[in-house]
């Protein structure tokens, strides 16, 4: 495990109100590397990422299962939230919603994952901005379909800062003694 420390650590918002799946859900992102916070509803999701304003930190603190010392200190950011559907209170689709009208969070990454097999559920899922659709009991093999699309957001990142330096790196350099622009040092001919 040596060299996993020197690999970004992704952190998954792991959302069930059921314990046991939960608990596995929790244990095979671990397995995975990911930290992990789990929480049980759709509305405790919603207060640990401050989307629900009042109390905000005293209700975080007395809801969350898993916290490490740099969440507390809020400088850990969550990479991607993976839900259960069918949760009382507020559905994983309901916080699905939620999550991509914010403006702060639509670009994390939202795995939903349900016992039932509905296909119309999923399908409005996935239309409305799940990246995957998950059938319980999640397996290690679902887990290791979540790297991509925590890669995505890196990728585009990288890609944005890559392409700023293309554009620096190939613009006309003009040489006040040379009639013929450079580029990149290389004369055209």
């Amino acid at each position: 495990m040596g060299n996993m420390a020197t690999q970004t650590r992704f952190h998954v918002l792991a959302v069930d109100d059921s314990l046991i799946d939960r608990k596995l859900i929790e244990r095979l992102l671990k397995t995975s590397s990911y930290q992990v916070t789990a929480v049980d509803s759709g509305s405790k999701a919603l207060e640990f990422l401050g989307l629900n304003g009042e109390n905000e930190d005293e209700e975080r603190n007395s809801s969350v299962e898993s916290v490490s010392a740099a969440d507390e200190d809020h400088q850990v950011g969550v990479n991607l939230i993976i839900t259960d559907y069918c949760m009382p209170g507020m559905t994983g689709y309901d916080l699905l919603r939620k999550i991509k009208q914010s403006s702060s969070f639509k670009d994390i990454p939202v795995v939903i994952m349900s016992s039932e097999n509905i296909p119309s559920r999923i399908n409005r899922c996935l239309e409305d901005g799940a990246e995957e659709f998950f059938l319980k009991p999640v397996k290690l093999s679902d887990v290791n379909k979540l790297r991509p699309h925590l890669m995505k957001g890196i990728t585009t990142k990288n890609e944005m800062q890559s392409n700023t330096n293309k554009r620096k790196g190939s613009e006309e350099i003009q040489s006040p003694d040379r009639t013929r622009p450079r580029y990149n040092e290389l004369e055209v001919v």
